[in-house]
């Protein structure tokens, strides 16, 4: 991609000029517009409807150009899939083609989250509502190891073979684990602390690598103590900016202020919300407005998608033109290899909290059949989810407390 993009003129600054970047902005709206309403499965369904469209059937970004944007992307914190609509977007219309393209396909699933939310929130709603939320977050931790554990062999492999490159690894997973089942919000210190431990290793202590991934650590510190809408923000925000590893990092980073600093929810609503954020097409990092709605109310969860998704533009705006670089950076590169695999520990260990939050005896057998799903027979996270919500009606209508 840097090779090509030196041969092209204006490569440094937007997308050279080709018959496909003079893309009406009507047809990216409609394209990246159907994408987010159809886009039920997460990461791996978007990025395989934006292959199928950009790709495959209209010839729009060539292979290669894709992967490359789908290994930069995955080298930001933040919503990777989301970042990669952007991009692709940026990449056939520039600025204009970015905006367009990104909110088009965030729009359609945080309608219809926020609409869920409504129902699911409301004071007084039926037994078979309340059951179909409990059911399905009786799932959500199951749904959580399995996310982990998706991450686990692109990360092992990243690591290398050597035997204290490993040793180091395992002891990132554990520290990610510990942190998510333990500090709540900040678990983002022990991730960056993880990331920046392997640029110090690698290079040896050299201050160059640690400036790479070093400037989360002020903006993590300095966390508001102010309640209301600014706590509001805060959390938002550590979901958009400092969230590495994909959409499921979220959950430790909102679920002690949530439901235990700010009191925005119960913990069986905070499961429904991430639920919610599972079942709906689009980016899974809609959960945040979910929590934005009950906090405060409809501008609420505007407020909550505007601030977590605002980095995700900027990142592509202001940095799509030195994303070749960025993924040749050593320092970046050493810092993912360390943070990388605290993600998945703090996935993972964000179950423990979840499956703590079950309230009756009958949700554990659901959370184990969903595990056996998942885990076992390798099934969707949407079925997996959508059956559980199925069993939760059924408990209601049996009789059992939802």
């Amino acid at each position: 991609m840097a090779g090509r993009a030196a041969e092209q003129p204006g490569a440094g600054h937007a997308p050279a000029a080709r018959p496909s970047e003079r893309l009406p902005l009507a047809v990216i709206a409609r394209e990246w517009g159907r994408i987010g309403c159809i886009g039920f499965g997460g990461p791996p369904a978007h990025i395989a409807l934006l292959r199928q469209l950009c790709v495959e059937r209209r010839g729009w970004i060539a292979a290669s150009e894709f992967e490359d944007g789908i290994a930069a992307t995955n080298l930001l914190p933040g919503p990777a899939s989301t970042q990669l609509a952007i991009y692709t977007a940026w990449r056939l219309r520039g600025v204009a083609g970015a905006v367009v393209g990104g909110v088009c396909f965030i729009v359609p699933g945080l309608v219809l989250i926020l609409g869920l939310a409504a129902l699911f929130l409301a004071a007084g709603t039926p037994a078979w509502v309340r059951g179909a939320a409990a059911g399905a977050g009786a799932a959500v931790a199951a749904v959580a190891v399995h996310a982990a554990w998706g991450l686990v062999p692109g990360s092992w492999q990243r690591t290398g073979t050597a035997r204290a490159a490993r040793a180091r690894w395992i002891g990132y997973v554990l520290a990610g684990a510990v942190a998510a089942a333990t500090v709540g919000p900040w678990l983002v210190l022990v991730l960056v602390a993880a990331g920046l431990l392997e640029v110090a290793v690698r290079a040896g202590g050299g201050a160059s690598g640690a400036r790479a991934g070093a400037w989360p650590v002020p903006l993590a510190a300095a966390a508001p103590a102010a309640g209301g809408l600014l706590s509001l923000a805060w959390v938002a925000f550590k979901v958009g900016a400092l969230s590495y590893g994909g959409g499921f990092v979220i959950i430790p980073l909102m679920q002690s202020d949530v439901v235990d600093h700010d009191h925005w929810m119960t913990a069986a609503q905070f499961l429904n919300a991430v639920a919610l954020g599972q079942v709906t097409p689009g980016p899974v990092v809609q959960t945040v407005a979910v929590v934005g709605y009950a906090a405060a109310g409809v501008g609420g969860g505007l407020l909550a998608a505007a601030v977590a998704f605002t980095p995700s533009f900027l990142f592509v705006v202001l940095g799509g033109r030195h994303f070749d670089r960025l993924r040749a950076n050593t320092g970046v590169q050493a810092f993912l290899t360390g943070a990388g695999p605290a993600v998945i520990g703090a996935i993972a260990g964000s179950a423990i909290p979840l499956a703590l939050a079950l309230g009756h005896a009958w949700q554990y057998v659901v959370l184990a059949g969903a595990a056996l799903w998942l885990l076992a027979a390798r099934r969707g996270v949407v079925a997996a989810l959508l059956g559980a919500g199925l069993l939760g009606v059924l408990a209601a209508l049996a009789g059992l407390p939802v």
